[in-house]
C-alpha cells in the first residue's frame, strides 16, 4: 500500500470537504468537460442518419457507430480496471489532472481522424475514429464521475453530480441543433458524399480538446481522495456496485437506443413524417428534458432549505416552459407542458431520496415508452420525446448510490461503472435488428426492458448486501 501524497503532491480526504473548505472553483472547471462530452456525444444522433444515407446502411450497419463508439468505453474501462487490480489505480498515482489531460489529448487525436475518414469516403476509418473519441471520453468518465462526487459530502453526491450532468445536458441540447444544421445543411454540399460535411466540425473539435488539455495541463485543481493505491478488485466485494454496473449498462444502453433512434422514428409517415432537420429539433428537445430534469435533480437532492428548494424546483419548469415558448414556438410547448408537470410533482413523490426517485422516474419511462409501442402518431412521439426529461436523473443517481460506501476503492468502482457504458454499444444494434426485423416502433421493446432494471435498482437494487459489504 503506497501513500499517494508522495506522487501526486498531497491528498485531500473527501471526509476533510465538509471542513469548511469550498471546492467550487475546481467544480466550475469540471463543468466544461460534462459540457464538451454532452456535445459531442449528442453527434452521434446525427451522425446515424447522416451515415446511413452516405453509405446506403440498414438500420443494424448505421447503428454501429454506436457500437464503435459505446464499445471504446467498455475496452478503455477494462483496460484501466486490468491495470487497477494489477499494479494498483492509475489516478491514485497520476491525479485526476494527468489523467483528464490525457483524456483530452487522445479525444483530439479521434477527432482529427474524421477528415482523413471523410477524404477516403470510409465508413470503417469514421468507425475507428469514433472509437478512439469513445477511449478518450471513457477515460474522461473514469476521472470526472467521482472526482465531483467527492468534492463535498458523500450524502450530496447525488445533487453535485446531477448538477454536472446538468451541464453535460446543456451540450447534449445544442448538440443536435448545431449538428444537424452544419451537418444536413450548412457543409452539405451538391454533388459531394453526404459523409464530407463532419470533415470541418469534428476538425474544430479536435482543436478544442487540445485547447482544453492545455487549460487543464497548467490549471490548479486540488487532489482529493484517500491517499492510497490499493491492488486487487476490491471494488466488486459490494454487491450493490455490481448490481449497478448492470444497471449502468441497461440505463445508457436504454438512452442511447432512443436517442440513436429517434430522427427515423419521427420521420415516419406513420408517426410525424419529419425531415431529418425538422426532427433534429425534437432531438434537441429529448435531450433538453435530461437537461431541465437534472437540474431539478441537483436541486432537489440538495440540503438547501426547504422552502427554497421548492421555490426553485417550482421555478425551473417555469422558466424552461417560457423559454421553449420562444424558442420553439407556443404550438410545440403546450404539449411539453404536461411532461413538465409531472416531473415536478414525480420529484414530490421522490422526497429527495435518490433511490427512490431513481424506481419512480424509471417506471414512468416504462409507461411511456409502453405507450409509445401501442400508440401510433402524435402521442407515440410526445411519449418518445418525453423519455428524455424522466431518464435525466438516471444516470447520476444509479452512479452515485454505486460509488456509496465503497472508500479507496471509488476509482475503480467508476472504472467498472464507466465500462458497463458498453451497453450504449450493445443495446442500440440489437434495437436496430429489431427494427429491420419488425418496425422501429415495436424496437422500443429494448429500452423497455433496460430501464425496468434501472427502476428496481433504485427501488431494491442499490441497498443489496450493503450492511454485508459494510460489516
Amino acid at each position: 500500500m503506497i501513500n499517494s501524497s508522495s506522487s501526486t503532491g498531497g491528498a485531500v480526504s473527501p471526509s476533510n470537504s465538509g471542513n469548511g473548505q469550498s471546492y467550487r472553483a475546481p467544480f466550475a472547471i469540471m463543468t466544461s468537460l460534462f459540457f464538451m462530452w454532452g456535445f459531442m456525444t449528442a453527434w452521434n444522433d446525427i451522425l446515424i442518419p447522416r451515415f446511413k444515407e452516405a453509405f446506403t446502411l440498414n438500420y443494424f450497419q448505421a447503428m454501429l457507430v454506436q457500437f464503435a463508439f459505446f464499445g471504446a468505453y467498455f475496452v478503455g474501462s477494462l483496460l484501466y480496471f486490468t491495470i487497477s487490480v494489477t499494479t494498483g489505480d492509475p489516478i491514485a498515482r497520476i491525479g485526476y489532472k494527468n489523467s483528464l489531460v490525457v483524456a483530452l489529448l487522445v479525444s483530439a487525436l479521434g477527432s482529427a481522424l474524421f477528415w482523413p475518414a471523410a477524404t477516403a469516403t470510409s465508413y470503417p476509418l469514421f468507425l475507428v475514429a469514433l472509437f478512439i473519441v469513445g477511449l478518450g471520453f471513457a477515460m474522461l468518465q473514469i476521472a470526472a464521475n467521482p472526482y465531483v462526487t467527492i468534492l463535498g459530502p458523500e450524502r450530496t453526491a447525488s445533487s453535485r453530480l446531477n448538477l454536472a450532468q446538468g451541464f453535460n445536458s446543456v451540450g447534449t441540447t445544442l448538440g443536435p441543433l448545431v449538428g444537424g444544421y452544419l451537418i444536413f445543411e450548412y457543409f452539405n454540399r451538391a454533388g459531394a458524399n453526404g459523409a464530407d460535411s463532419v470533415k470541418v466540425p469534428y476538425l474544430v473539435f479536435s482543436i478544442v480538446f487540445l485547447l482544453l488539455a492545455a487549460i487543464f495541463f497548467f490549471v490548479h485543481l486540488p487532489h482529493v481522495g484517500e491517499g492510497k493505491i490499493e491492488r486487487g478488485a476490491g471494488a466488486l466485494k459490494f454487491p450493490h456496485v455490481v448490481l449497478g454496473i448492470i444497471a449502468i449498462f441497461m440505463y445508457v444502453g436504454g438512452e442511447v437506443s432512443i436517442g440513436s433512434s429517434i430522427i427515423n422514428f419521427l420521420s415516419q409517415p406513420s408517426v410525424a413524417g419529419l425531415t431529418a432537420v425538422e426532427a433534429s429539433k425534437y432531438v434537441s428537445l429529448f435531450w433538453g428534458g435530461m437537461l431541465i430534469g437534472r437540474f431539478m435533480g441537483a436541486v432537489e437532492l440538495s440540503e438547501m432549505k426547504r422552502k427554497n428548494k421548492q421555490l426553485i424546483l417550482a421555478g425551473i419548469p417555469i422558466a424552461a416552459f417560457v423559454i421553449l415558448g420562444f424558442l420553439s414556438g407556443w404550438g410545440m410547448v403546450e404539449h411539453y407542458l404536461p411532461f413538465l408537470a409531472a416531473c415536478w410533482l414525480l420529484f414530490q413523490f421522490g422526497k429527495a431520496n435518490a433511490g427512490r426517485t431513481l424506481s419512480i422516474f424509471m417506471a414512468t419511462i416504462v409507461a411511456l415508452l409502453v405507450t409509445a409501442i401501442l400508440a401510433g402518431g402524435k402521442v407515440a412521439m410526445w411519449c418518445v420525446v418525453g423519455v428524455g426529461l424522466f431518464t435525466s436523473i438516471g444516470w447520476s443517481n444509479t452512479f452515485s448510490l454505486a460509488l456509496e460506501g465503497t472508500g479507496i476503492f471509488k476509482s475503480q468502482v467508476s472504472s467498472l461503472l464507466v465500462m458497463a457504458i458498453f451497453g450504449g454499444a450493445l443495446l442500440p444494434p440489437l434495437q436496430g435488428h429489431i427494427a429491420d426485423l419488425g418496425g422501429l416502433q415495436i424496437s422500443y421493446i429494448v429500452p423497455l426492458i433496460a430501464y425496468t432494471y434501472v427502476g428496481f435498482y433504485g427501488l431494491k437494487g442499490h441497498s443489496i448486501g450493503r450492511k454485508k459489504a459494510a460489516a
